[in-house]
């Protein structure tokens, strides 16, 4: 287990999420149209103004003001608000409240998937993302299998991996698109 993440210029925002699942997971559900930094010092934000992130906490209360607050946690306040929301209802309501049940428990890649799957705005490349910084970073054996050859920030273990992994994000983001326009 990795003492910090470094995801962000914050060395308590990298330590919180590398200790805390939920901050962890929050941090993937604000990976959205922000940069990855601005994304993962999301959790630390809000764990500051709310005083927890605690999920059945985070799940009860409007989170909106909070993340209008300035300065704004996301650049769309009130969509990422209810998301964080509706990430923290789920995690209480089936996962017992604790956000690591959803890899700890997985008996395997597919049931891992499907778990991160149902999550509130996670979709294909954060299934993979996250994926990936389970397998990595955290030798979640059930991950293995969801890791793409394509660069993640499941390859970031430093600054300078962050720097190096947007770069090449970037890249095959691009390559991806002129394939795309091609067909």
């Amino acid at each position: 287990m990795p003492d910090r993440l470094y995801f962000t210029d914050s060395d308590e925002a990298n330590a919180l999420i590398a200790s805390d699942p939920m901050a962890l997971l929050i941090g993937f559900a604000l990976d959205q149209q922000v940069t990855v930094q601005k994304a993962f010092l999301g959790p630390l934000e809000i764990r500051e103004r709310v005083g927890s992130l605690e999920a059945a906490r985070l799940a009860e209360i409007d989170l909106e003001p909070v993340f209008r607050t300035r300065p704004a946690i996301h650049r769309f306040p009130g969509a990422m608000a209810k998301r964080v929301e509706d990430l923290a209802a789920h995690v209480r309501d089936q996962h017992e409240g604790d956000a690591s049940r959803i890899w700890n428990d997985a008996a395997d890649a597919r049931d891992l998937r499907a778990r991160i799957g149902a999550l509130p705005g996670f979709g294909d490349m954060k299934i993979k993302s996250l994926g990936a910084v389970l397998a990595n970073r955290f030798g979640v054996e059930a991950a293995r299998g969801l890791v793409p050859s394509h660069p993640t920030l499941g390859d970031v273990d430093s600054a300078q991996a962050l720097a190096d992994y947007q770069e090449a994000k970037r890249t095959h983001k691009s390559e991806w698109l002129a394939t795309q326009a091609k067909r």
